[in-house]
């Protein structure tokens, strides 16, 4: 995994020009931890600062990856391919804007070639780039579908998400069990219902 770095990088899409340090971030940590009123002195929280610095790192990677740059490697030689192409049952973790949270679930992702055809592990890839940032469900959703259209530009695509947030699990209402669905349908997808069904039929959605 590539690592944070300290100096200032250019400003990208959601993302500030100019970052703390790592020693600021860790001392951050520390202030949050003595706020909960513990010891940051004692040997189970001396090296939580650097440890938390360090999954923040993994945990929102997403920053440091461009999903056009994914996307932008296709292949054409698909002897005529033209029936729509489902991943399903993609397991990711992202983290909720608002509380800091996880968002943990499963995503489906599918388009209609218009010609050109990507590695399917490159849609895995792109809902990595953007769940492993600050999210919100509805934009994840959005994000992954148009990044998709607008380099592929295939006949359609669609993206459902469905997911479980701490910040409702765990926190506030306290309610267990609850899933949260989302969907973005584009081109063929949104205008032809036969095209729609086969499509969550296949991800086990029904008709």
């Amino acid at each position: 995994m590539d690592t944070f770095v300290d100096a200032v990088q250019p400003q990208s899409e959601g993302r500030p020009c100019d970052r703390p340090t790592r020693a600021e971030a860790e001392a951050a940590v520390r202030t949050l931890l003595r706020w909960t009123g513990d010891d940051v002195a004692r040997e189970g929280l001396i090296d939580t600062p650097a440890r938390v610095v360090r999954a923040y790192e993994e945990f929102f990677q997403g920053h440091e990856i461009d999903p056009v740059d994914l996307l932008q490697r296709t292949f054409e030689e698909t002897d005529g391919y033209d029936e729509m192409v489902v991943l399903r049952d993609i397991g990711f973790e992202s983290h909720c804007e608002h509380h800091m949270v996880p968002i943990v679930g499963k995503a489906h992702i599918a388009y209609l070639p218009n010609k050109r055809v990507v590695g399917i592990s490159k849609l895995a890839r792109v809902l990595d780039a953007y769940a492993k940032r600050l999210q919100i469900q509805e934009k994840l959703t959005a994000q992954i579908a148009n990044a998709i259209q607008d380099v592929l530009a295939p006949k359609g695509v669609a993206v459902v998400i469905q997911a479980q947030h701490q910040c409702m699990t765990t926190r506030g209402v306290h309610k267990t069990g609850v899933s949260m669905v989302t969907s973005r349908m584009l081109g063929v997808f949104r205008n032809n219902p036969s095209t729609r069904r086969e499509f969550l039929s296949m991800i086990g959605q029904g008709a």
